[in-house]
């Protein structure tokens, strides 16, 4: 359980330390996003029977000692709750563990997350009215919570997983797959626990902060269809076993929808969202003298592209002071997919995520325009699978890249965002975080 420590920093000068200001800003985006901040808020009274807990995701074990902290010491607790491998944070001295927290493997699933998804699913027996289960719930869960459908193995779930995730798909799309193949997500998980109370309690990756699309919604209902994740399949040409397919194609793996009655004394709260930390960031800003200006937290699309319309209202803003005045920053949050483009032969493979791909994008667009800095960074502190947060982007990042015979369009043809910012310095690496509100842009015009 990481507590905020934002108060503790002393805050940069913009003017002398660019590169400082953003990474303060995408720090203080964090820090709002720590569970222990905005739990408490959310939690029910201890009910007559016993608390189970239960849960998955990237900021699963954050959580999970967040709410051992808060929880009345004399009230019983226990549960199981599953994360990434090396995303569990130090014990605070003195915090009694109640809650057993395992690892498995993100973004691709192993067999530690189904053997884990197994014992949730397990635990939901014999549960009664007078119990109730806290379900704590981020992104990464659906990697992390895999529970194959009929007909379905785990080496199935691994590739189709591997191959929504090269593919382009946004996350609505790869979570309505996902749901669908799935003995626990898609409201499943809160259909097992009946007839016991369900409290969910959620920090959001997503665009729009759709509790169904977060770790594929395994606690509260899915207004998908199975015709909708067959679509999505053949959409980007993905195979799934014959006996699946005719599964989807006859409705035999449908989710629980709205007017089921399983959900009729379930609630979710949303304890931290994207653009909660952007509107923290913004006030971190103006605080050091910055005008701050929020785009949106939805941002989707080819993360590439995306960094090219980010350059342009840059560009704007540093010649003609429109649509805004400068000095500011400009933020923005979301989720952006990066398609993984044909490797030739002999070529490299390239390392990175969307962060990274975005900042290729930017810096090639900004075309070295003086006064513009930027971060783009994952705020769970992994960019894809690399060991970086994101990367920076300065006025002369293409000019120290050439000089040390780096192509900026050779690594974009690779998606080898990792080499290119890893060989001029501008990886910001953090660690894990301990939370996961999503994509992190911080764009400062001077």
């Amino acid at each position: 359980m990481i507590a905020s420590n934002t108060a503790a920093r002393e805050v940069p000068d913009a003017r002398k330390a660019p590169r400082e200001i953003l990474e303060h800003l995408y720090r203080v985006a964090v820090d709002r996003a720590l569970p222990l901040s905005s739990m408490g808020r959310h939690l029910p009274p201890p009910p007559k029977g016993r608390t189970l807990v239960l849960g998955a995701g990237k900021a699963g074990a954050s959580m999970a000692q967040a709410l051992e902290a808060l929880w009345p010491a004399d009230a019983p607790l226990s549960g199981l709750v599953v994360t990434r491998y090396g995303h569990i944070p130090p014990r605070p001295e003195g915090l009694a563990q109640r809650i057993e927290i395992v690892e498995a493997s993100h973004p691709v699933p192993d067999a530690a997350g189904m053997a884990a998804a197994e014992r949730i699913l397990a635990l939901t027996q014999g549960l009664t009215p007078d119990d109730l289960v806290l379900c704590l719930i981020s992104g990464g869960g659906s990697s992390l919570l895999v529970l194959p459908a009929e007909g379905l193995t785990l080496a199935d779930k691994q590739r189709i997983n591997r191959e929504l995730l090269e593919s382009g798909a946004n996350i609505g799309e790869m979570n309505c797959v996902r749901k669908h193949l799935s003995r626990i997500k898609g409201g499943r998980l809160a259909a097992a626990c009946a007839p016991a109370r369900v409290v969910t309690l959620t920090i959001s990756d997503v665009p729009g902060d759709d509790p169904a699309i977060i770790a594929s919604g395994p606690t509260v209902p899915d207004d998908t269809t199975c015709a909708d994740a067959l679509a999505i399949l053949d959409r980007y040409r993905i195979e799934v076993p014959g006996p699946v397919r005719a599964s989807l194609k006859s409705g035999a793996l449908e989710t629980p929808n709205p007017q089921d009655p399983v959900f009729k004394n379930n609630e979710v709260h949303l304890i931290a969202t994207p653009q909660q930390s952007l509107e923290a960031a913004a006030a971190a800003a103006r605080a050091a003298g910055i005008e701050a200006h929020i785009l949106s937290d939805e941002i989707e699309g080819e993360s590439r592209e995306v960094g090219k319309v980010h350059a342009a209202l840059a560009r704007s803003v540093a010649h003609r002071g429109a649509p805004f005045a400068k000095p500011c920053v400009i933020l923005s949050g979301g989720e952006t997919t990066v398609t993984i483009r044909p490797r030739q032969p002999g070529q490299a493979k390239g390392r990175g995520g969307r962060a990274g791909e975005f900042c290729l994008g930017l810096a090639g667009a900004l075309m070295a325009q003086p006064g513009v800095w930027a971060l783009a960074a994952d705020t769970d502190g992994i960019d894809g699978v690399e060991d970086n947060a994101g990367a920076f982007v300065t006025p002369d990042t293409l000019s120290r890249a050439e000089a040390g015979g780096r192509k900026l369009s050779d690594h974009l043809d690779r998606n080898d965002a990792y080499g290119y910012f890893d060989a001029i310095g501008d990886l910001l690496v953090t660690g894990p975080t301990h939370t996961n509100v999503n994509d992190f842009r911080a764009i400062l015009i001077l």
